[in-house]
């Protein structure tokens, strides 16, 4: 078995050391290194090559969300978990769009923390359908009318099913339920995915999600929950 390379990044160095600890006690884990600031993340991974970068968001110099900005610009930019105090603000968003995978808080149980390492670097976000509402709702109010009309020229490249898919991962369903939903195999669902993030050059679902509610897509699908109940009036 491949270890997951993993780059620790928080200003507190017991909060490193306590991550350190935690996660560097799996067997599938490697800690890589080690940075006190975002500004030393893009020589750390050259140098390191992680799989996976665990991110503050508060640091004193570069926070964790230029850190993460500057990353998923590279061609081969590792996947970005950001480790926040807070459940779902605008930083969380903001990190979100720039292309992070997806967030834990700090006093998330070590097991949940490592769990979400393995997830992000098998190429699964760690949102949950409940965490992807509340920021549906954060985000309520934040999208002024000219992210709308970028959003919705985006989209436009999508096809009818793809417009489905697209609206599930928003909703925060996994591929399975997905895939019954709508009435296809898991390999076509994923099959999609793949083919919107190209379509839209996003990085991961997180990224979807957020789309589609810029585009006001799971408000044109509302009619159209699982079960075929509206989710609102």
């Amino acid at each position: 078995m491949t270890a997951i390379r993993l780059l620790l990044v928080d200003d507190d160095p017991l909060v490193r050391a306590g991550l350190a600890l935690m996660l560097g006690g799996a067997d599938d884990v490697e800690i890589v290194g080690e940075a006190a600031d975002g500004d030393e993340v893009g020589a750390l991974v050259d140098r390191t090559r992680p799989d996976v970068v665990l991110m503050d968001i508060r640091m004193p110099v570069v926070d964790g969300l230029t850190a993460t900005e500057r990353l998923r610009d590279r061609a081969d930019a590792p996947q970005v978990v950001v480790l926040t105090t807070f459940h779902a603000d605008e930083q969380v968003l903001r990190a979100l769009r720039a292309g992070a995978a997806g967030f834990v808080l700090k006093d998330t149980p070590p097991a949940e923390i490592l769990d979400a390492v393995r997830r992000v670097a098998a190429g699964d976000p760690v949102l949950s359908p409940a965490v992807t509402r509340r920021l549906m709702q954060q985000a309520a109010g934040t999208a002024p009318d000219a992210r709308r009309t970028r959003a919705r020229a985006r989209v436009e490249s999508l096809n009818d099913r793809e417009r489905e898919v697209a609206v599930a991962v928003g909703r925060g369903m996994a591929n399975a339920d997905i895939a019954a939903h709508l009435f296809m195999s898991v390999a076509t669902v994923k099959a999609h995915v793949s083919r919107i993030l190209a379509k839209l050059d996003l990085g991961n679902r997180v990224q979807i999600a957020l789309l589609a509610y810029d585009a006001g897509l799971l408000d044109e699908y509302q009619d159209d929950e699982p079960g075929g109940a509206p989710s609102g009036p």
